[in-house]
């Protein structure tokens, strides 16, 4: 056996990991895999109770939950610091959080926009903002962004969700670059419907009919968080050290219709 097949490169032993989003759905589901790799995790989300069970349900020692408002942008950047400051270096994030509201074109305003884009798209930013800083180029670290398929199609009323989801695969690719020098890779996901809190909220702002066309452009059914979450492991672990500025569409096959 080579020391190169000898190698476990799905081993986060030693490495800890931000997940945003972590109080359900993807973000949970990443917690519980990357706990069972050998993650220490710090868990965010906005509902504390709920950061707690997934805190339950994670293998291993050392996890922190790290409650924080994805909205406040001009203190994300403060709060990442302070994380590796109390909990310890971080070498890598995860940027579940995310808010997806149907709505038309004709119900569009300024409120509606800012909220979307500040907790799916601004809040990215100021992570990495933070996360960047004092950092030691002889580590590597790994970035990873949810993003969705409807940044990648055109969807009646959720324009401005997929507007937010493009930007973050753009965001993705700018990142990337300029983050060479960090030593930092930065990847993203698509998914499509996943079976999540976020999903059921959809289904029951549509009628029957709008709901089964979604699923029927599902070829291998919708997913499951796992599903997502086994993706967004490879893309942090060092199996994708030379994988940089990818969006990966995670859909079942949606995108071959």
């Amino acid at each position: 056996m080579t020391t190169e097949t000898a190698i476990q490169p799905m081993n986060f032993l030693g490495k800890r990991i931000l997940i945003t989003g972590a109080s359900t759905g993807i973000g949970r589901a990443c917690a519980v895999l990357l706990s069972q790799l050998g993650a220490t995790l710090v868990l965010n989300g906005r509902n504390e109770s709920q950061l707690e069970k997934t805190l339950s349900l994670l293998d291993g020692e050392g996890h922190h939950v790290a409650p924080f408002d994805m909205s406040d942008i001009d203190n994300l950047c403060g709060w990442v610091k302070t994380i590796s400051k109390q909990q310890g270096y971080l070498d890598g994030f995860v940027h579940c959080a995310g808010v997806q509201i149907t709505k038309p074109i004709r119900l569009f305003d300024q409120q509606f926009f800012d909220q979307t884009m500040h907790v799916n798209l601004a809040s990215a930013m100021a992570i990495t903002k933070g996360f960047r800083q004092r950092r030691d180029k002889n580590k590597p670290g790994a970035i990873v962004f949810v993003s969705s398929i409807a940044g990648l199609i055109g969807q009646t009323g959720n324009i401005v969700y997929g507007t937010s989801k493009a930007g973050l695969m753009s965001l993705t690719r700018g990142l990337s670059m300029e983050l060479l020098r960090d030593n930092i890779r930065v990847n993203c996901v698509a998914p499509a419907l996943v079976a999540t809190e976020m999903a059921q909220r959809t289904q029951q702002e549509l009628n029957d009919m709008q709901y089964q066309h979604i699923l029927d452009q599902h070829p291998m059914g919708i997913g499951q968080p796992s599903d997502v979450a086994n993706a967004i492991a490879f893309l942090l672990s060092d199996s994708a050290k030379w994988i940089n500025a990818v969006t990966l569409p995670i859909d079942g096959g949606y995108l071959a219709n």
